[in-house]
């Protein structure tokens, strides 16, 4: 497990070194929160453009909750699911508004109760918007551990778990932006560029490939 452990960390800090910089800036937990539910079966760079232009007008949740659901969904558009996004977001920010003070709660257990929060979301804002030691596996995150070796996983869910037994806690709240960003660019879901990696002997899956 020691040795597992080593690796896991000269992997990251190869990775911090060579992969660009996430392009999503804010720190604010109520436009990560937003940014997060519209980037579901989204990509990415349409995520960041609809989420800056929807900030632009509604900044705050006392602001979004009084938008028309009509409003909020052309202002979102092209995200996918775009109208039933709009909904959930026009609800989240009245309940963060009139049951939270205005304020996006910072546990696990009230982001969840929220519409359209499920543990990645809710993981994300804790870890970006709080600061907090939380794992945030998505589609990248799961894929990748898988692909490296360091999880041998079927869902996202355990893979957070697994992670979490393994993965010293400093390095938890930026795992998910270095892989998103080295899944974006090297490590992608089709046609991986395996000849181009800089943590390629570290790989399982490129190891299996050379076989």
């Amino acid at each position: 497990m020691a040795k597992k452990v080593e690796e896991i960390v000269k992997v990251i800090e190869i990775l911090k070194n060579t992969v660009p910089e996430h392009p999503y800036k804010s720190k604010n937990p109520f436009h990560i929160l937003i940014a997060t539910i519209i980037s579901q079966r989204t990509k990415d760079e349409v995520t960041y453009t609809v989420a800056n232009k929807l900030f632009a007008k509604y900044p705050r949740p006392a602001d979004l909750k009084r938008a028309s659901v009509e409003e909020i969904a052309e202002l979102i558009y092209p995200a996918g699911f775009y109208r039933e996004k709009a909904k959930k977001i026009k609800e989240v920010a009245r309940i963060i508004d009139e049951e939270y003070n205005g304020k996006v709660p910072d546990s696990e257990e009230e982001l969840l109760k929220l519409p359209g929060v499920g543990r990645k979301t809710a993981n994300i804002v804790l870890s970006r918007g709080f600061g907090k030691k939380a794992i945030a596996v998505d589609t990248h995150v799961h894929r990748i551990t898988n692909r490296l070796g360091w999880v041998h996983t079927r869902t996202p869910e355990e893979t957070e778990r697994e992670l979490m037994k393994i993965l010293p806690e400093e390095y938890w709240t930026e795992i998910n932006t270095l892989l998103v960003m080295f899944g974006r660019t090297i490590c992608r879901p089709i046609a991986p560029k395996c000849h181009q990696c800089p943590v390629a002997e570290f790989c399982d899956y490129n190891k299996r490939k050379k076989k």
